[in-house]
């Protein structure tokens, strides 16, 4: 099971810049998250940042009753080990086979013999689908590929915090759906705590159980999913609308005379899309965490846009739900909540 990670004011500069100051959320234990806003916003520098990589100049990084800023070097390292990252193109060694580039954190990290090393190994290669591929070498696979064996080295240690550094990056749309499937796949099966800094807005509308949203130098709104998915707030609307009308400038923020502009000319910002269905694991189990359709909506009095919940099949989740963890067995975060009670 995955462990809380709660950030309190959390600041970071290099030199007189500020990339983002006073951050403070709490990543639930076991939960998906995801980290958006537009490029150059220090969403990379917040995972270092999180991980012990960087040194924030203000606040606190709590992992139970370890603050990781103000760790002895020795305790920091041994802290690391309950993260696995998976960085941006796998940052896999280009002279070392798959087999080898997996089990690179076993041989450096651990005493384990190399029977027990190859065991947990091929388990991790079989969890993201490489099972075969052993022998082969970064530069013979796709970037699929790549980044499987990327995840599947961020699990040998079986870490309890899993960060994922824009995964998607370089994807094309149809192995980026697989890839958030798999994800998906491995939260219900190991339920470790996930933090997924990406720019694809469908994998920030279909995966996560929050969002959190940086933009100009502040972390502009963090919750659950529906929160932000029905947020009116412009920043957070703009961006998970993927328009051009609202603060959010090609460089970064518009200035006030093309927002003032923007009023003359009575831009519209959109109606809210419909929330889609989450993603669901592909064995057709109920992630522990997960939470129930419209619970969060129903508890704040929120309307939905119409349309919502309703998935690829035509199915509305929002009253299969109850049905279906009746019918699995199985107990989650808000299973007998508000929808449970026919929202």
């Amino acid at each position: 099971m995955g462990v809380e990670i709660r950030v309190e004011g959390l600041t970071k500069r290099f030199g007189r810049q500020t990339i983002w100051e006073d951050v403070s959320l709490t990543l639930p234990a076991g939960e998906i998250s995801v980290l958006l806003g537009p490029s150059g916003t220090g969403k990379s520098v917040f995972l270092k940042t999180l991980v012990g990589l960087l040194k924030p100049e203000r606040g606190n990084v709590w992992i139970g009753d370890r603050n990781l800023p103000q760790l002895p070097e020795d305790l920091l390292y041994e802290t690391r080990k309950l993260f696995g990252v998976l960085f941006q193109d796998g940052a896999l060694f280009g002279s070392m086979n798959l087999f080898d580039n997996i089990a690179f954190p076993l041989r450096e990290h651990t005493k384990k013999s190399e029977t027990e090393v190859r065991k947990i190994v091929l388990e991790k290669m079989e969890m993201v689908g490489l099972l075969g591929a052993e022998g082969k070498l970064p530069g013979e696979i796709s970037g699929g590929m790549r980044k499987r064996a990327g995840l599947a080295r961020a699990l040998v240690l079986n870490p309890e915090i899993i960060l994922f550094d824009e995964p998607d990056s370089g994807l094309d749309p149809v192995r980026t759906a697989y890839l958030n499937q798999l994800i998906v796949d491995l939260n219900a099966q190991i339920g470790a705590t996930f933090l997924i800094v990406t720019h694809d807005i469908n994998t920030a509308r279909t995966v996560p159980d929050n969002i959190g949203l940086l933009f100009r130098r502040e972390l502009i709104m963090f919750g659950q999913r529906e929160m932000l998915l029905s947020s009116e707030e412009p920043v957070v609307r703009q961006f998970l609308n993927a328009r051009r009308v609202g603060p959010i400038g090609m460089s970064e923020e518009k200035d006030v005379s093309e927002l003032e502009a923007e009023a003359k000319l009575g831009s519209d910002p959109g109606k809210l899309p419909p929330i889609a269905a989450q993603l669901m694991p592909s064995d057709g189990r109920v992630r522990p965490t997960q939470h129930a359709p419209g619970s969060w909506l129903r508890a704040n009095g929120v309307t939905p846009p119409p349309g919502s919940f309703i998935d690829d099949l035509g199915r509305d989740w929002i009253q299969e739900w109850p049905r279906y963890v009746a019918s699995m067995g199985t107990t989650t975060a808000d299973a007998a909540g508000p929808v449970g009670k026919g929202l």
